[in-house]
This record gives C-alpha cells, sequence and structure tokens, in this order.
C-alpha cells in the first residue's frame, strides 16, 4: 500500500444548516478521517460552524472540490444534482442527503456519473443505519404485511418537495431494501394542507410476492412518530425508530407471547456516515447505494405523480 493509499480521507461539508451542521460535528470527530472544511451559501453561517468544528470556510463548493477526497452534499433538494455532480466530475466520493436528487432523470445522471468517474455514490437514508432495523434484516424473513408511520409537526423547512419525498421516501427505502420483490401496483392518496406540495400521504404497495405494505406520512402532526410493523408466517415485530427500541410477538402452547427487541442505541447519522467514510477507504460498495437511492425515489415519484394525477 502505497503513502496515498494510507492517508485518511480528506472530507467536507457543503450545506450547513439544520442538518449539515450535524454532518460537520460528526466528521470533526469521528476517527481515521481529516475534517477538511465547510462551504455554505451563508457565510456566517459556515463560519460559525467551522469556529465550532474545526476545518476552513471555503468561499465555494468549487473550492471545497479541489481540497478533499469526499464530501456530504446536505443542500435544498433542488440544489441536489448541480452540486453532488461538481464533486463526481472531478471523482470526488460523495454522500448526498436523501432524496438523491429532484427527479428521476437527475437521479439517473448521477449514478451514471458516479460509475464513470469510479467515484462512490452513497444516498442518505438514515433509517437503514438506525439501530433497531438491524434486528429487523436478521431475525425476519418473507414479510407478508407491513405498516409504516412516520408523523412530525410542520417543520417550516424541507417543504420545497412532497412530504413523500421529504418523509415517506425513507419508509419506502426500508421496505423496498426487506422485501426485495417487484413492486407490481400501488394506491395513493394525499393532499396539501399548509404547502404547495402534498403535507399527507398514504400509499398502499403490493409485490410480486405476495406481501403489501401500507405507509402513511404527515408533517402537520401534532406529535413526532417513526414507527414500522412487520408482520411474517410466525410472528410480528414493532419497532419505534425514534426511541430506538421495540418488541416481538409470537405464538406458543395457544398464548401470544412477547419480548423486548435487543437494541445497542447509537446516534444513526454517527453510524452512516462512518459507513460511508469506511466505503471511502475500502473502496467497497455503499450500503445505500445510488442505485438503491434512485429506486426509492423512482417509487416516490411514481406515487406524487399518481396522488395529484387524483386530484387533477
Amino acid at each position: 500500500m502505497n503513502a496515498e493509499e494510507q492517508r485518511p480521507p480528506r472530507v467536507g461539508v457543503v450545506g450547513v444548516g439544520h442538518l449539515g451542521k450535524e454532518h460537520a460535528r460528526i466528521y470533526s470527530r469521528l476517527p481515521g478521517c481529516v475534517f477538511a472544511g465547510v462551504a455554505d451559501a451563508d457565510a456566517k453561517t459556515a463560519e460559525a460552524v467551522a469556529r465550532k468544528c474545526g476545518g476552513c470556510v471555503y468561499p465555494s463548493a468549487e473550492a471545497l472540490a479541489e481540497e478533499v477526497d469526499a464530501v456530504s452534499v446536505v443542500v435544498p433538494t433542488v440544489a441536489h444534482y448541480d452540486v453532488a455532480a461538481l464533486f463526481l466530475e472531478r471523482g470526488r466520493d460523495v454522500f448526498i442527503e436523501k432524496p438523491i436528487a429532484e427527479t428521476t432523470a437527475q437521479a439517473e445522471a448521477l449514478v451514471n456519473l458516479a460509475r464513470d468517474k469510479g467515484a462512490l455514490l452513497q444516498v442518505g437514508h438514515i433509517e437503514r443505519f438506525n439501530p433497531v432495523l438491524s434486528y429487523l434484516e436478521k431475525n425476519l424473513h418473507e414479510p407478508k404485511f407491513i405498516e409504516a408511520h412516520r408523523l412530525s409537526p410542520y417543520p417550516g423547512r424541507g417543504t420545497d418537495v412532497s412530504v413523500v419525498l421529504d418523509l415517506m421516501i425513507h419508509d419506502l427505502d426500508v421496505i423496498l431494501h426487506l422485501v426485495r420483490a417487484p413492486l407490481i401496483a400501488f394506491d395513493a392518496v394525499g393532499v396539501a394542507v399548509l404547502s404547495a406540495g402534498e403535507d399527507i400521504a398514504n400509499a398502499r404497495l403490493k409485490f410480486g410476492n405476495g406481501c403489501v405494505a401500507n405507509l402513511t406520512a404527515s408533517r402537520i402532526s401534532p406529535e413526532k412518530l417513526r414507527k414500522i410493523r412487520v408482520f411474517a408466517a410466525d410472528r410480528y415485530i414493532s419497532l419505534d425508530y425514534q426511541n430506538q427500541e421495540g418488541k416481538v410477538y409470537w405464538k406458543e402452547g395457544g398464548e401470544i407471547r412477547r419480548e423486548k427487541v435487543p437494541v445497542a442505541r447509537d446516534e444513526p447519522l454517527k453510524l452512516e456516515l462512518a459507513a460511508f467514510l469506511e466505503s471511502v477507504r475500502l473502496r467497497s460498495t455503499p450500503k445505500v447505494s445510488g442505485e438503491q437511492g434512485k429506486r426509492a425515489l423512482d417509487v416516490a415519484a411514481a406515487i406524487v405523480r399518481q396522488i395529484r394525477e387524483g386530484r387533477a
């Protein structure tokens, strides 16, 4: 291994608002990387984050791209394609928050660009790194019915896209990952209340293996809720992403038994970014690849189209 391969990757963040500043915080503390700094359209915000987390303030994404090996792109969805493409064109590895892009065409272009440039592309579907999900991955096979609820108060941010792309897409990604069968049909409804796009939506998915999934997402709820229930032939599992806890139920001796799901609680974003850096170091396929992010967006976009055509 030469000196270049041994050098820890230099990493930066573009967009250090509500979520981006957490990326900067985590990178500045993770071993095995050098936190180079940040770029943001708001210079004062960038300076405040750099003072807290270390690293430099770069005047533009282009300037940051010349100094890093990898980057987190945490800008508004409408800018995902332009910013991510800028780094991928230079062969930089990119972590991009969900959804991968504003349109499915842009998502396909990013996936192709990453492949052509030999760069890694990971999409920020954070629930895949929630410790409670690992129990499902290891202990549940061939789910028959899945129910997911994702509710939050009105955020005042992220409302440039439908709640399907803002919140439901997390559960779409998880369900596509768990079911691993072709999606053959879906029905969806949704309404806009406080935003131009949908604030509440429900979708029912049917897969080729017979599994059915029902998803509800709302960003105008008085409470926060992030739960999933998965039913199989001999048991069902109820998980709470937010509190990182869950229970498994099964029938034994004519009675319903239950026990707590063992969970090693941790910060999902930290685990997610650590996994990204591990992929960068090992040149391995990310756990949530660009292709998987594109698939989730393809389904989410189709759901939004059906909702809007139904209202027309």
